[in-house]
């Protein structure tokens, strides 16, 4: 295959809410252009771009996926991202790598939470957008209804450039209203071009002024020619949609029923009219050298420059790397430097990607997206290019994991598959964090959500052939004091030779909550000397550390060390670390400890019909209600919760609202435990460290 030059490729990100049709549009344009033999559906697991055994078995879309079709002398690079907003950095990168966003809205729900969050992301990249509302073939669905909430929560320049023939069940096409035609489509996805009908001329005549006025607002020659003519030729209109377009000024809106092909050829046709292609188009970069941003432009003479937005495994080809070139060109078999990581990586085979089919191209020129397999150490978000490449692309900021699991082997000694598994896993998937965490020993797996671990454990056992168990996510309590106390700790021992002895007296206050710990030195004329006195302040630090009320570290408190005694012969550095835990413990014992809980800030974006049943929920879990909202059709619940009572949250709110909800969360503070949720805390911690055979004894 022929490289395609810049001016002739358009890349689009299909973003939107979960369960909108994203991948079914893809599909249907995908048949439309000829691209694939078939109308994949992803009921039955057929769609080009939900090829991974667990998007095939959920019916989801997990990951980026990669596909193109020829259309007017153009190629259109679609990619393909989930919806779900567990898999949220994955649209981002999708979108990263892209021109411009097709956002499929569906045409009954309207504008739903992950839309607006990838629509926004989309505007900080500065790309342009199109709109499709999708599904207009669904029962309840409404082109003026979705109209209104794509201005209320998107933007005012929502422009529809097409109106509906038929509703629900009977909707069979449009009117181009740029065109002035009706199109209607069959059932193989082909369109036939007529005449409004008489009975639907009055109504396309009224949205084609909408649109001229539209267009006519951001041109003063198109505003003169259009008071002047009263109206606007359709060459003029096309000319200054596409301008308008390209400005983030309007955002064209088209209607589709993908399932049935009524509407991909409309949509394929503005994509090449009216999105930008790659050429002339500048990128955000980092200079390496200062450090400081500046704008890569998108040149095929420029040196060979490329950003990997994609990392998946192949069950054949091993590890897969998406990559946009932003400049120069790259060929097959060529030897190019990771610059993020400083390491040649040969180029083997380029492809292009279709789905999971592999199209062999010997080289792809700036402005497209090609694929390579097995690079040796490239990951997602480096960058690679030539060996004296001056920039490097910053990859999209990763949001923290909403949830950990501690992970174990169903057999001993499992630890190292484990670890090798998961370390290939979160190449493909960053968001992903694997750590041990050393007090309590456990393995921690951590995700975005609950769904999101749960693949992931999935593709452990299926891919790697390693099984493993999941536990409750453990709650990072802390514990602190409430007030002041004083300490004593003298260690004093005698053996055969020299002895052990160190004493030291301190004082305990709290802290404002984030305060964590102070060490003051308050020793004068030498009562201990000063080579010991960070001695005591380790010992203090490890036993803080291991906890006092139920194993949790102690936070927000303030140790004064006022006195001590010393001996010349048996005082050691070791001999002051023990009295200065032991004094710490003396003084914890009086200053009434207590233990924290993190609260979570946490907004419920539901339908109006489950508020009652939700803000009972809340209640239920301790939360403190803060505020409600209207966005349009969903409320928006803000709240503060407890983290320990928000672990199962996610199947509570998807059984409630029936999937229709959903919710964002973060930390916000530190706040006393209850003393009767304490007293279980502490019971278990102890439970715990008794050991199975010693708490039945």
């Amino acid at each position: 295959m022929k490289p395609f030059p810049a001016s002739q490729i358009r890349n689009v990100a299909v973003v939107g809410h979960n369960s909108v049709g994203k991948t079914t549009l893809v599909s249907s344009c995908l048949y439309t252009s000829g691209a694939v033999n078939r109308l994949g559906r992803v009921e039955d697991g057929t769609a080009p771009t939900d090829f991974d055994p667990d998007e095939i078995e959920r019916k989801i879309s997990i990951g980026n996926a990669i596909a193109h079709a020829e259309w007017n002398k153009a190629k259109i690079n679609f990619i393909d991202t989930p919806g779900y907003g567990i898999f949220v950095t994955e649209a981002f990168m999708g979108i990263r790598a892209a021109d411009a966003a097709l956002v499929v809205v569906d045409g009954v729900a309207g504008v739903e939470v992950q839309t607006e969050k990838v629509w926004k992301f989309a505007e900080a990249q500065g790309i342009p957008r199109m709109i499709v509302l999708s599904r207009m073939d669904r029962e309840r669905s409404d082109f003026e209804r979705s109209l209104e909430t794509l201005e209320k929560k998107l933007d005012q320049h929502c422009v529809p450039i097409q109106i509906p023939i038929g509703k629900e069940k009977e909707f069979r096409g449009v009117i181009d209203l740029v065109a002035m035609k009706m199109l209607t489509w069959n059932d193989a996805g082909k369109v036939t071009v007529a005449e409004i009908p008489p009975s639907e001329a009055e109504r396309a005549k009224e949205w084609h002024e909408k649109l001229l006025e539209k267009v006519a607002e951001g041109d003063d020659t198109l505003m003169e020619r259009y008071f002047e003519q009263g109206g606007l030729s359709e060459e003029d209109v096309h000319e200054g949609l596409r301008r308008e377009v390209h400005a983030h000024a309007i955002f064209p809106v088209l209607l589709c029923a993908a399932s049935r092909s009524i509407g991909s050829s409309s949509v394929l046709d503005d994509i090449v009219d009216l999105m930008p292609s790659p050429e002339g188009r500048t990128t955000s970069a980092v200079l390496r050298q200062s450090g400081q941003t500046t704008e890569w432009k998108i040149d095929e003479k420029a040196p060979a420059a490329a950003f990997v937005f994609k990392t998946f495994s192949d069950a054949f080809s091993g590890r897969i790397t998406a990559l946009r070139i932003y400049s120069g060109k790259l060929k097959s078999d060529g030897t190019y430097r990771n610059i993020s990581r400083d390491a040649d990586e040969r180029l083997g085979g380029l492809f292009l990607l279709q789905g999971k089919e592999h199209i062999p191209v010997p080289e792809a020129l700036a402005g497209d997206i090609v694929a390579v397999a097995k690079l040796k150490d490239t990951r997602t978000g480096d960058t690679i290019g030539v060996k004296d490449l001056a920039v490097t692309f910053p990859a999209v900021a990763l949001p923290e994991s909403a949830i950990a699991f501690a992970i174990e082997g169903k057999a001993k000694g499992d630890e190292d598959k484990i670890g090798t598994a998961l370390h290939k896993i979160i190449e493909e998937d960053p968001s992903l964090h694997f750590q041990r965490d050393e007090a309590t020993k456990e393995f921690h797996l951590s995700g975005n959500g609950q769904l999101h671990v749960e693949i992931i454990v999935a593709r452990l056992r299926k891919r790697y052939g390693v099984e493993v168990i999941l536990h409750p996510p453990k709650v990072p309590y802390r514990e602190t004091i409430t007030r002041k106390a004083d300490g004593h700790g003298r260690h004093k021992k005698q053996t055969g030779g020299h002895g052990q002895f160190a004493d030291c007296k301190i004082s305990m206050e709290p802290l404002a909550r984030g305060g964590d710990f102070e060490y003051v030195d308050e020793i004068f004329g030498g009562a201990i000397p000063r080579g010991y006195i960070p001695a005591i302040e380790k010992g203090i630090q490890e036993a803080r550390k291991r906890g006092f009320l139920a194993g949790f570290p102690v936070v927000d408190f303030r140790v004064r060390l006022k006195d001590g005694q010393y001996h010349d012969v048996d005082s050691s550095e070791m001999a002051f670390k023990i009295a200065g835990s032991l004094a710490w413990k003396q003084a914890m014992e009086l200053a009434r400890p207590t233990i924290l809980e993190p609260i979570m800030t946490v907004q419920v974006y539901c339908p109006q019909e489950y508020l009652g049943d939700i803000m009972g929920d809340l209640n239920s879990r301790r939360g403190r209600v803060q505020g409600m909202d209207t966005e349009g059709d969903v409320q928006v619940i803000k709240a503060n919760v407890p983290m320990a009572e928000m672990l199962s949250y996610e199947q509570t709110l998807r059984s409630i609202t029936q999937g229709r909800g959903s919710y964002h969360m973060e930390f916000d503070h530190y706040d006393e435990v209850p003393r009767p949720i304490q007293e279980k805390i502490i019971e278990k911690s102890r439970a715990e460290k008794k050991g199975p055979v010693e708490a039945e004894a």
